[in-house]
């Protein structure tokens, strides 16, 4: 099967502990494993303020995980996210993975 890069970004309520966060990040990073995607890249991109009011809250600490997979992990991913009282947002964009381009040697 043919596999596929994600992004997903996800926003963790700013009323949490670092130590909540960590363990926030290693959950999803760890259900992804499982489910067998790949995981590149782990981001903590930190508290910022939200454009809008998001169940009542100004701002959020934004995650981006990075991660390669055939398409199966992202229902059990998203569904964790939906019922989690933790994250307010979350967006999953998919692109296909490319062959690295041919690098020209000079001779």
């Amino acid at each position: 099967m043919k596999d596929f890069y994600y992004e997903t970004m996800y926003i963790l309520r700013a009323d949490l502990t670092e130590e909540q966060v960590e363990q926030a990040i290693a959950k999803y990073q760890t259900l992804l494993t499982e489910a067998g995607a790949e995981v590149q890249d782990t981001q903590h991109r930190g508290k910022r303020r939200l454009a809008y009011l998001i169940n009542k809250q100004r701002e959020g600490i934004y995650v981006q995980i990075n991660y390669t997979g055939d398409g199966s992990q992202i229902a059990p991913l998203e569904r964790a996210l939906r019922l989690s009282e933790e994250v307010l947002r979350f967006l999953t964009v998919k692109q296909e993975v490319r062959p690295p381009a041919p690098v020209a040697v000079e001779a």
